[in-house]
């Protein structure tokens, strides 16, 4: 199935693209719809997108007919689709800012029933790779709105509403951008367990594949990288916390069952956990203020498909601050399903907002457990593109979630404080200290401008945005002081 990956998501794509369309049935039907109202099905379908452009609704359908790219108010009314869970909204000009609202409704492949309207974040240009890079120069890349995961689902309605024009422009509104298209991720395949045995049902919206007999190219690249602290092809980096067992680490559920998988590998993963002691007392010897690894599940463990991103690594100088971001994707998913949330913010970032890569360095559930973001090596100062005109120098942090008006769970914060307390110690850096960096041009710093950032910081605080979120901004200061501590500093 692997060999075949890449031509299976062509496929899979371009049939989405031209299958038609049916309307499901009244607001107030749950029932789902008849077989013969679907497109054929095909077993064990791999991460997959459909993209689908999106229409002049209501009575911009008359007004609008020759333009309706100018129409005010666009969408999808209410239709049966293959199988997703993560939606998102995408347009031609990776500069156009989406002035209004964006709003979805789908419908659980489970039961039928229709969800309430949801909101989708628009204002998602403060991602991305900077200014002046090659990425940021990509000729690949889109507008897009944040990413929103919404659970199994096989029917979606969509509206997006241009916003007034301004006070007393008399039902003007601001131009919508061109080439607005909704995207529908599924998230495909479960990571295969690395030895045989008795396997955990997938979690819903998932599928299950065979483990493959050897690493890809790619694969083997992006875990070749992290060598130096985990054999190949692991789905778990072991902590280097003293006297933790490898299956208490955290105590979460996700990682508890990928570490037991892990020891299958017995003589392997001790192997490692032996290098990984000796590293630690080396680093120890020559930084006394390097805080503990945490156990850092792999790309292979959470499934990521090696084969869409860029093959090469880009790499930064240093790491001299750690951008906090929540990923605004809603807070409605299990900790067992956030390998689906990753592969399908992934398969977005790249698929369709035309990123290199995943964007953040790494990523949190919301319970505790700590995931590898961008290929390039967990102990590497990878490149990232998380936080629009500071991404040189620094790493991102994704907290899988939505955190405006919701707290962060305790496990988040002591998971971020962990990470942070390893990742910058490795580069002498004071979690409770301050940093300098050089903008590479925003909304708030111009190109050039030298800013002065917590070592531990919010993404708000390098861009206009309320990344990420004003109850996990407001728990930094508990991060930093926890950091601290783990890297031993009073």
């Amino acid at each position: 199935m692997r060999a075949s990956l890449a031509s299976s998501i062509a496929v899979a794509c371009a049939t989405a693209l031209a299958l038609p369309v049916t309307l499901a049935a009244p607001a107030t039907a749950t029932a789902r719809p008849a077989a013969a109202a679907l497109p054929p099905t095909q077993d064990e379908l791999p991460g997959s997108t459909q993209s689908l452009p999106l229409r002049p609704l209501g009575a911009s359908v008359r007004s609008f007919g020759s333009d309706p790219g100018a129409a005010p108010e666009q969408g999808l009314t209410r239709r049966d689709v293959r199988p997703f869970s993560l939606v998102g909204v995408v347009w031609n000009d990776p500069a156009a800012v989406l002035h209004g609202t964006v709003q979805v409704r789908t419908r659980s492949a489970a039961d039928g029933a229709w969800s309430e309207w949801q909101d989708v974040e628009t204002h998602n240009d403060q991602h991305g790779a900077d200014p002046g890079t090659a990425e940021g120069a990509s000729g690949t890349l889109r507008g897009s709105t944040a990413p929103l995961w919404v659970g199994d689902s096989d029917g979606v309605e969509i509206r997006v509403l241009a916003e007034p024009a301004g006070p007393g422009a008399e039902r003007a509104t601001v131009r919508l951008p061109a080439g607005l298209r909704l995207e529908l991720i599924d998230p495909g395949e479960e990571p295969a367990a690395p030895a045989p045995g008795p396997r955990p049902a997938p979690a819903p919206g998932t599928r299950a594949m065979a483990p493959p007999a050897v690493l890809t190219a790619a694969e083997a690249a992006a875990s070749g990288v992290n060598t130096p602290l985990a054999p190949y092809g692991s789905t778990v980096i072991p902590d280097t916390l003293p006297a933790a067992g490898l299956d208490t680490v955290q105590g979460a559920p996700i990682q508890k069952e990928i570490v037991r998988k892990e020891i299958a590998q017995e003589a392997e993963v001790q192997k490692a956990r032996e290098a990984a002691a000796q590293e630690a007392a080396a680093q120890a010897a020559k930084a006394p203020y390097i805080g503990p690894r945490p156990a850092i599940i792999t790309r292979k463990g959470w499934g990521a498909d090696e084969s869409i991103r860029e093959k090469s690594f880009v790499y930064t100088k240093t790491i001299k601050a750690a951008f906090v971001h929540h990923s605004a994707t809603g807070n409605n998913y299990t900790c067992a399903q956030a390998p689906s949330v990753l592969r399908s913010i992934y398969r977005y970032h790249v698929k369709s907002s035309g990123w290199r890569d995943f964007g953040y360095n790494f990523a949190v559930d919301k319970c505790g457990n700590i995931y590898e973001g961008r290929a390039g090596g967990v102990a590497k100062p990878v490149l990232g593109a998380h936080t629009l005109g500071f991404n040189t120098n620094s790493m991102g942090v994704a907290v899988l979630g939505t955190f405006t008006s919701t707290t962060p769970p305790a496990a988040v914060v002591t998971a971020v404080a962990r990470l942070t307390a390893w990742k910058l110690g490795l580069h002498a850096i004071n979690p409770k200290g301050t940093v300098t960096l050089v903008s590479g041009g925003g909304n708030l710093y111009a190109k050039g401008k030298q800013v002065r950032f917590n070592a531990i910081a919010g993404h708000r605080d390098g861009f206009a945005t309320e990344c990420p979120g004003g109850r996990l901004y407001g728990k930094l200061g508990t991060a930093r002081t926890s950091s601290a501590k783990y890297q031993g500093r009073s």
